[in-house]
């Protein structure tokens, strides 16, 4: 390695935050039907609220201490400049645990998520249990850089991850994710089994199929039920995925030119995946959702972060006759994340060795319910902690 990781810490120029406050002050606001409340989308009322909260009183600079707390670096990688976190853990024996985010988040998903891993016995656990954690950015997210070339797929940025942790110092590894970090723990599964200990996963890959072909029991009625209800998801849900696989670049310019058009893009998800009872607040205070919406905005990432979508669709997770994730997998199964396979399903193309169904909790875990995502990964990676 020619040179190691550099030190990174946030700080945002004030130009950046004053533009957005102007352009804030300047929205052109639409009309809405009457009482239509979240069914035709983000109803204006909320918006309008969180737009003026953005302006007049959220405290960037706040955000960017919280932020600066956890050790963050930047290396390149491949030609790849990544940004990402790593925080060693305190314990005889840490082990080290690569975690990928998903969209529309960040590696801010994980802030809550580190402490609970890195020192679990100041969280009433053994400190046996701690794990070194590195949490990167996806490229085009957050502080790593957009690829300016096509191909920068979860395959991939799967390749990118297990070079970083070999410059890292950790020939072997677990990886935990949900969303894109799922898929990504996936493909590493598949691409570098001898270099992962194993998977917990808090989501199965969307594009995930088992291999279905001549030979393989035909699909259960669970499983049947189950696709059916996927299929029915994505028609009445899955329009800004369907947008940003096959235009992304057409809605940059609207996502990264307003920012209430980016607040309103990224709350209606932030309510309609979490478990909160369609109150968004009750999960997610203000302040949160609008580091979490600055971080795209300052960036200006919404546009490269959508991109993935549309590589991602190229390389659908397809087994192929006699292809399976050959680590050991975990899963991790929150009760509002949707949709979600059954257990069968997912043993058909992965070496399932803990299932857990958690009693709260929706697609946006380790923001959701920390200790929960925390415990179960300790519980599913204490035995096999003898192979890191």
């Amino acid at each position: 390695m020619a040179s190691g990781p550099e030190p990174f810490r946030v700080r945002i120029e004030q130009a950046v935050l004053d533009d957005l406050r102007r352009r804030l002050r300047h929205t052109r606001w639409p009309g809405e039907i009457a009482g239509a409340g979240w069914a035709r989308g983000a109803p204006r009322a909320l918006v309008e609220s969180l737009a003026a909260y953005w302006r007049d009183t959220f405290d960037w600079r706040g955000a960017e201490e919280r932020i600066n707390r956890v050790a963050q670096f930047t290396h390149t990688v491949d030609g790849a400049l990544i940004h990402f976190v790593h925080e060693r853990g305190r314990g005889p024996r840490p082990m080290p645990l690569l975690i990928g985010h998903g969209w529309p988040g960040s590696f801010l998903e994980m802030l809550d998520l580190v402490p609970w891993l890195t020192d679990p016995a100041s969280h009433g656990a053994s400190a046996d249990d701690a794990f070194d954690v590195v949490v990167p950015s996806m490229p085009g997210y957050g502080f790593s850089p957009a690829a300016t070339e096509a191909g920068m797929n979860p395959i991939r940025i799967a390749d990118l991850w297990a070079r970083l942790m070999s410059e890292l110092g950790y020939p072997r590894f677990g990886a935990q994710g949900g969303n894109w970090g799922a898929t990504v723990a996936t493909r590493l599964g598949l691409r570098h089994p001898d270099r992962l200990v194993g998977i917990h996963l808090n989501y199965i890959p969307g594009s995930y199929r088992p291999y279905l072909g001549p030979g393989s029991p035909p699909p259960t009625p669970e499983e049947e039920a189950f696709l059916a209800s996927a299929e029915r998801w994505y028609r009445e849900e899955g329009a800004y995925a369907h947008v940003q696989a096959t235009k992304p670049q057409t809605l940059a310019y609207a996502l990264q030119d307003s920012p209430v058009g980016l607040l309103a893009w990224i709350v209606e998800k932030l309510r309609g995946w979490a478990d909160c009872g369609g109150d968004v607040e009750s999960v997610f205070p203000r302040d949160l959702i609008l580091t979490h919406v600055t971080l795209y905005w300052v960036t200006s990432t919404i546009g490269s972060a959508n991109q993935l979508y549309h590589e991602a669709s190229k390389v659908p997770v397809h087994l192929r006759e006699g292809e399976r994730v050959a680590v050991p997998c975990g899963i991790a199964r929150f009760p509002k994340e949707e949709p979600m396979p059954p257990r069968s399903w997912v043993e058909r193309g992965y070496d399932l060795r803990r299932w857990t169904e958690l009693p709260r909790g929706g697609h946006f875990a380790a923001m959701e319910q920390p200790e929960l995502l925390a415990r179960d990964a300790r519980e599913f990676f204490r035995p096999l902690r003898t192979q890191a």
